[in-house]
Protein backbone atom coordinates (compact mmCIF):
# COMPACT_ATOMS: atom_id res chain seq x y z
CA UNK A 1 0.00 0.00 0.00
CA UNK A 2 1.55 3.40 -0.79
CA UNK A 3 1.98 5.89 1.94
CA UNK A 4 -0.33 9.20 2.42
CA UNK A 5 1.27 11.57 1.07
CA UNK A 6 2.22 13.98 3.85
CA UNK A 7 1.52 17.75 2.79
CA UNK A 8 2.64 20.85 4.98
CA UNK A 9 1.93 24.13 5.22
CA UNK A 10 4.39 26.86 5.86
CA UNK A 11 3.95 29.77 7.64
CA UNK A 12 6.78 32.81 8.03
CA UNK A 13 6.20 36.26 9.25
CA UNK A 14 9.36 37.01 11.51
CA UNK A 15 10.28 40.24 9.89
CA UNK A 16 8.76 42.21 7.50
CA UNK A 17 7.90 39.44 4.73
CA UNK A 18 4.40 37.36 5.16
CA UNK A 19 5.18 34.27 3.36
CA UNK A 20 3.15 30.72 2.92
CA UNK A 21 4.36 27.71 1.65
CA UNK A 22 3.43 24.09 0.29
CA UNK A 23 5.78 20.89 0.54
CA UNK A 24 4.09 17.33 -0.20
CA UNK A 25 6.69 14.65 0.92
CA UNK A 26 9.58 17.87 1.45
CA UNK A 27 9.23 18.37 -2.66
CA UNK A 28 8.13 22.35 -3.10
CA UNK A 29 4.36 23.10 -4.71
CA UNK A 30 4.67 26.39 -4.11
CA UNK A 31 6.31 29.89 -2.31
CA UNK A 32 4.60 32.39 -1.65
CA UNK A 33 6.05 35.82 -0.37
CA UNK A 34 4.10 39.47 0.25
CA UNK A 35 6.91 42.10 1.10
CA UNK A 36 6.53 45.28 2.85
CA UNK A 37 7.71 48.57 1.02
CA UNK A 38 6.19 50.93 3.56
CA UNK A 39 9.48 50.69 5.57
CA UNK A 40 11.76 52.00 3.26
CA UNK A 41 10.80 55.87 3.85
CA UNK A 42 12.30 55.41 7.38
CA UNK A 43 15.24 53.13 6.76
CA UNK A 44 14.62 50.50 8.53
CA UNK A 45 11.68 48.23 9.78
CA UNK A 46 8.78 49.72 11.93
CA UNK A 47 7.57 46.58 13.77
CA UNK A 48 3.82 48.09 14.60
CA UNK A 49 3.93 48.86 10.61
CA UNK A 50 5.05 45.05 10.07
CA UNK A 51 2.77 43.51 12.53
CA UNK A 52 -0.15 45.41 10.60
CA UNK A 53 1.06 44.60 7.10
CA UNK A 54 0.60 40.74 8.06
CA UNK A 55 -2.38 41.53 9.64
CA UNK A 56 -3.27 42.26 6.01
CA UNK A 57 -1.41 39.94 3.78
CA UNK A 58 -1.56 36.56 5.59
CA UNK A 59 -4.98 35.69 4.46
CA UNK A 60 -4.52 36.15 0.77
CA UNK A 61 -1.14 34.82 0.77
CA UNK A 62 -1.94 31.40 2.50
CA UNK A 63 -4.82 31.43 -0.15
CA UNK A 64 -2.46 31.97 -3.09
CA UNK A 65 0.36 29.04 -1.79
CA UNK A 66 -2.98 26.65 -1.48
CA UNK A 67 -4.10 27.86 -5.02
CA UNK A 68 -0.96 27.54 -6.75
CA UNK A 69 -0.13 24.09 -5.68
CA UNK A 70 -3.28 22.99 -6.40
CA UNK A 71 -4.05 21.59 -2.55
CA UNK A 72 -7.18 22.37 -0.82
CA UNK A 73 -6.75 22.95 2.51
CA UNK A 74 -8.73 19.95 3.53
CA UNK A 75 -5.54 18.00 2.46
CA UNK A 76 -3.00 19.26 4.48
CA UNK A 77 -1.43 17.23 7.31
CA UNK A 78 0.44 19.76 9.36
CA UNK A 79 1.05 23.64 9.37
CA UNK A 80 4.73 24.62 10.34
CA UNK A 81 5.07 28.15 11.86
CA UNK A 82 7.86 30.17 12.77
CA UNK A 83 7.82 30.61 16.71
CA UNK A 84 10.91 32.71 16.82
CA UNK A 85 13.45 34.68 17.17
CA UNK A 86 12.13 37.92 15.03
CA UNK A 87 9.67 41.12 15.91
CA UNK A 88 7.41 39.87 18.54
CA UNK A 89 4.49 41.46 17.00
CA UNK A 90 5.31 40.20 13.63
CA UNK A 91 5.44 36.31 15.11
CA UNK A 92 2.34 36.13 16.67
CA UNK A 93 0.51 37.46 13.83
CA UNK A 94 1.51 34.12 12.10
CA UNK A 95 1.81 32.01 15.04
CA UNK A 96 -1.61 32.81 16.26
CA UNK A 97 -2.78 32.24 12.23
CA UNK A 98 -1.46 28.82 12.12
CA UNK A 99 -2.99 27.87 15.50
CA UNK A 100 -6.63 29.04 14.67
CA UNK A 101 -6.16 26.94 10.84
CA UNK A 102 -4.98 23.79 12.49
CA UNK A 103 -7.32 23.93 15.28
CA UNK A 104 -10.34 24.26 12.65
CA UNK A 105 -9.10 21.71 10.67
CA UNK A 106 -7.93 19.43 13.21
CA UNK A 107 -4.08 18.92 12.21
CA UNK A 108 -1.06 19.36 13.88
CA UNK A 109 0.83 22.05 15.01
CA UNK A 110 4.65 22.20 14.28
CA UNK A 111 6.87 25.37 15.50
CA UNK A 112 10.13 25.95 13.92
CA UNK A 113 13.14 28.01 14.93
CA UNK A 114 13.93 30.77 11.95
CA UNK A 115 17.29 30.05 11.95
CA UNK A 116 16.95 26.50 11.55
CA UNK A 117 15.26 27.19 8.83
CA UNK A 118 17.50 29.05 7.02
CA UNK A 119 20.52 26.33 7.32
CA UNK A 120 17.96 23.81 6.53
CA UNK A 121 16.22 25.50 3.39
CA UNK A 122 19.58 23.67 1.10
CA UNK A 123 16.58 20.67 1.78
CA UNK A 124 14.14 22.03 -0.17
CA UNK A 125 13.53 19.67 -2.65
CA UNK A 126 12.60 20.79 -6.35
CA UNK A 127 11.65 17.46 -7.50
CA UNK A 128 10.96 13.68 -6.24
CA UNK A 129 14.76 12.96 -7.68
CA UNK A 130 16.41 15.84 -6.29
CA UNK A 131 19.45 15.00 -4.26
CA UNK A 132 21.69 17.97 -3.98
CA UNK A 133 21.20 18.37 -0.42
CA UNK A 134 24.21 18.43 1.49
CA UNK A 135 25.49 15.52 4.62
CA UNK A 136 25.79 15.39 7.53
CA UNK A 137 27.52 16.68 9.48
CA UNK A 138 28.30 19.66 7.05
CA UNK A 139 29.35 23.65 8.09
CA UNK A 140 26.75 26.72 6.81
CA UNK A 141 27.40 29.78 6.88
CA UNK A 142 24.40 32.07 8.23
CA UNK A 143 24.92 35.29 7.39
CA UNK A 144 21.45 38.22 7.51
CA UNK A 145 20.98 41.35 8.83
CA UNK A 146 20.44 39.99 12.24
CA UNK A 147 22.56 37.09 12.48
CA UNK A 148 26.29 36.26 11.37
CA UNK A 149 26.93 32.55 12.63
CA UNK A 150 29.50 29.36 12.03
CA UNK A 151 26.93 26.52 12.24
CA UNK A 152 28.51 22.95 12.92
CA UNK A 153 24.88 20.81 11.45
CA UNK A 154 25.27 17.52 13.22
CA UNK A 155 21.52 16.36 12.06
CA UNK A 156 18.51 18.45 11.46
CA UNK A 157 17.40 18.31 14.56
CA UNK A 158 21.55 18.84 15.83
CA UNK A 159 22.74 22.38 15.26
CA UNK A 160 25.58 23.78 16.85
CA UNK A 161 26.78 27.25 16.76
CA UNK A 162 30.44 27.22 16.93
CA UNK A 163 30.80 31.01 16.29
CA UNK A 164 28.77 34.37 16.34
CA UNK A 165 29.23 37.96 15.81
CA UNK A 166 29.68 39.42 19.27
CA UNK A 167 27.60 43.00 17.96
CA UNK A 168 26.76 43.90 14.25
CA UNK A 169 25.77 41.12 12.28
CA UNK A 170 27.36 41.21 8.77
CA UNK A 171 24.02 42.59 6.88
CA UNK A 172 23.14 45.03 9.63
CA UNK A 173 27.09 46.55 8.79
CA UNK A 174 26.04 47.02 5.15
CA UNK A 175 22.41 48.29 5.65
CA UNK A 176 24.23 50.93 7.99
CA UNK A 177 27.29 51.84 6.06
CA UNK A 178 24.82 52.24 3.01
CA UNK A 179 22.34 54.47 5.19
CA UNK A 180 25.39 56.90 5.77
CA UNK A 181 26.37 56.83 2.19
CA UNK A 182 22.54 57.95 1.45
CA UNK A 183 21.81 55.09 -0.70
CA UNK A 184 18.52 54.17 0.80
CA UNK A 185 17.04 50.68 2.42
CA UNK A 186 17.55 47.91 2.49
CA UNK A 187 21.05 48.41 1.88
CA UNK A 188 22.48 44.95 0.77
CA UNK A 189 20.91 45.15 -2.42
CA UNK A 190 22.41 48.46 -3.46
CA UNK A 191 25.66 47.41 -2.42
CA UNK A 192 26.07 44.33 -4.06
CA UNK A 193 24.62 46.36 -7.72
CA UNK A 194 27.18 49.17 -7.37
CA UNK A 195 30.17 46.82 -6.48
CA UNK A 196 29.79 45.07 -9.44
CA UNK A 197 31.05 48.48 -11.10
CA UNK A 198 33.45 49.08 -8.17
CA UNK A 199 37.26 48.28 -7.63
CA UNK A 200 37.36 46.55 -4.33
CA UNK A 201 40.90 47.11 -3.47
CA UNK A 202 40.12 51.27 -3.69
CA UNK A 203 39.85 51.71 -0.16
CA UNK A 204 40.77 49.61 3.06
CA UNK A 205 38.98 49.38 6.08
CA UNK A 206 39.37 47.83 9.66
CA UNK A 207 39.49 43.98 10.33
CA UNK A 208 38.50 42.99 13.39
CA UNK A 209 40.76 40.80 15.78
CA UNK A 210 38.11 38.39 17.66
CA UNK A 211 39.41 34.95 19.06
CA UNK A 212 38.19 31.61 17.87
CA UNK A 213 35.43 31.76 15.19
CA UNK A 214 33.60 34.59 16.47
CA UNK A 215 32.46 37.88 14.31
CA UNK A 216 32.75 41.77 15.15
CA UNK A 217 31.49 44.11 12.59
CA UNK A 218 31.01 46.97 14.74
CA UNK A 219 34.80 48.52 14.29
CA UNK A 220 34.41 48.00 10.25
CA UNK A 221 31.21 50.25 10.26
CA UNK A 222 33.15 52.63 13.01
CA UNK A 223 36.33 52.68 10.41
CA UNK A 224 33.93 53.13 7.56
CA UNK A 225 31.99 56.43 9.21
CA UNK A 226 35.19 57.68 10.24
CA UNK A 227 36.88 57.48 6.82
CA UNK A 228 33.58 58.95 5.67
CA UNK A 229 34.00 62.22 7.58
CA UNK A 230 37.45 62.71 6.60
CA UNK A 231 36.90 62.50 2.95
CA UNK A 232 33.83 64.51 2.83
CA UNK A 233 35.71 67.11 4.91
CA UNK A 234 38.05 67.87 1.67
CA UNK A 235 35.33 66.90 -1.36
CA UNK A 236 31.81 67.11 -0.32
CA UNK A 237 31.12 65.19 -3.37
CA UNK A 238 33.15 62.39 -2.29
CA UNK A 239 30.69 59.85 -1.69
CA UNK A 240 29.25 60.46 -5.10
CA UNK A 241 31.95 60.19 -6.56
CA UNK A 242 33.50 57.10 -4.94
CA UNK A 243 30.34 55.21 -4.27
CA UNK A 244 31.31 52.24 -6.45
CA UNK A 245 35.08 51.64 -5.18
CA UNK A 246 33.36 52.41 -1.69
CA UNK A 247 30.68 49.43 -1.88
CA UNK A 248 33.45 47.20 -3.54
CA UNK A 249 36.00 47.91 -1.19
CA UNK A 250 33.12 47.30 1.81
CA UNK A 251 32.03 44.16 0.21
CA UNK A 252 35.33 42.52 -0.03
CA UNK A 253 36.53 43.23 3.37
CA UNK A 254 33.38 41.70 4.87
CA UNK A 255 33.32 39.10 2.89
CA UNK A 256 36.83 38.68 3.84
CA UNK A 257 36.02 38.57 7.29
CA UNK A 258 33.53 36.20 7.48
CA UNK A 259 35.37 33.54 5.04
CA UNK A 260 38.81 34.25 7.06
CA UNK A 261 36.99 32.60 10.05
CA UNK A 262 35.25 29.97 7.83
CA UNK A 263 38.41 28.50 6.47
CA UNK A 264 39.70 28.21 10.11
CA UNK A 265 35.96 26.38 11.05
CA UNK A 266 36.88 23.72 8.00
CA UNK A 267 40.28 23.59 8.87
CA UNK A 268 39.62 22.67 12.23
CA UNK A 269 36.97 20.65 12.13
CA UNK A 270 38.12 18.58 8.56
CA UNK A 271 34.47 19.21 8.00
CA UNK A 272 34.75 19.79 3.58
CA UNK A 273 31.00 20.47 3.09
CA UNK A 274 30.18 23.78 2.96
CA UNK A 275 27.30 25.82 2.80
CA UNK A 276 26.17 29.58 2.91
CA UNK A 277 22.34 30.50 4.30
CA UNK A 278 20.28 33.90 5.16
CA UNK A 279 19.63 37.31 3.12
CA UNK A 280 23.34 37.62 3.05
CA UNK A 281 24.01 34.99 1.17
CA UNK A 282 22.22 36.57 -2.10
CA UNK A 283 25.32 39.04 -2.08
CA UNK A 284 27.35 38.48 -5.57
CA UNK A 285 30.66 38.60 -3.85
CA UNK A 286 30.09 36.11 -1.37
CA UNK A 287 29.04 34.09 -3.45
CA UNK A 288 31.80 34.30 -5.46
CA UNK A 289 34.29 33.64 -2.90
CA UNK A 290 32.20 30.59 -2.04
CA UNK A 291 33.30 29.42 -5.80
CA UNK A 292 36.78 29.76 -5.49
CA UNK A 293 37.43 28.46 -2.06
CA UNK A 294 35.68 25.68 -3.61
CA UNK A 295 38.19 25.05 -6.74
CA UNK A 296 41.66 26.45 -4.39
CA UNK A 297 40.65 24.05 -0.81
CA UNK A 298 38.18 21.68 -2.26
CA UNK A 299 35.55 22.39 -0.91
CA UNK A 300 31.84 20.58 -1.89
CA UNK A 301 29.69 24.06 -1.63
CA UNK A 302 26.24 24.56 -1.55
CA UNK A 303 24.69 27.96 -2.34
CA UNK A 304 20.88 28.47 -2.33
CA UNK A 305 18.58 29.97 -5.30
CA UNK A 306 17.92 33.48 -4.18
CA UNK A 307 14.69 32.72 -3.45
CA UNK A 308 15.34 30.84 -0.33
CA UNK A 309 17.79 32.94 0.63
CA UNK A 310 15.66 35.41 2.42
CA UNK A 311 12.85 34.83 4.80
CA UNK A 312 10.19 32.60 3.19
CA UNK A 313 7.57 30.06 4.02
CA UNK A 314 9.37 27.04 1.88
CA UNK A 315 12.65 26.48 4.63
CA UNK A 316 9.87 26.57 7.45
CA UNK A 317 7.60 24.11 5.80
CA UNK A 318 11.02 21.84 5.01
CA UNK A 319 11.55 21.82 8.85
CA UNK A 320 8.29 21.28 9.26
CA UNK A 321 8.49 18.15 7.15
CA UNK A 322 11.47 16.57 9.21
CA UNK A 323 9.79 17.27 12.13
CA UNK A 324 6.48 15.82 10.73
CA UNK A 325 8.10 12.80 10.32
CA UNK A 326 9.50 12.27 14.32
CA UNK A 327 6.02 13.26 15.12
CA UNK A 328 7.46 16.06 16.92
CA UNK A 329 4.36 18.23 17.37
CA UNK A 330 3.46 21.74 19.57
CA UNK A 331 0.83 22.06 21.75
CA UNK A 332 -1.49 25.07 21.26
CA UNK A 333 -0.98 27.12 24.19
CA UNK A 334 3.19 27.56 22.54
CA UNK A 335 4.35 31.30 22.83
CA UNK A 336 6.86 33.06 20.17
CA UNK A 337 10.14 34.30 21.19
CA UNK A 338 12.24 36.70 19.82
CA UNK A 339 15.45 35.90 21.33
CA UNK A 340 17.89 34.77 18.80
CA UNK A 341 18.45 31.01 19.29
CA UNK A 342 18.35 27.26 18.24
CA UNK A 343 16.91 25.48 20.66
Amino acid sequence: MKDKDVYILGIESSCDDTSAAILRNGVIMSNVTASQDVHKAYGGVVPELASRAHQQNIVPVVDQALVRAGVTKEQLSAIAFTRGPGLMGSLLVGVNFAKGMARSLGIPIIDVNHLQGHVLAHFIKETDDDHSQPPFPFLCLLVSGGNSQIVKANAYNDLEVIGQTIDDAAGEAIDKCSKVMGLGYPGGPIIDRLARQGNPNAFQFAHPNVAGYDYSFSGLKTSFLYNLREWTKDNPNFIEENKADLAASLEKTIVDILMRKLRKAVKDTGIKHVAVAGGVSANNGLRNAFEEHAQKYGWTIYIPKFSYTTDNAAMIACVGHFKYKDQKFATIDLPAFSKVTFE
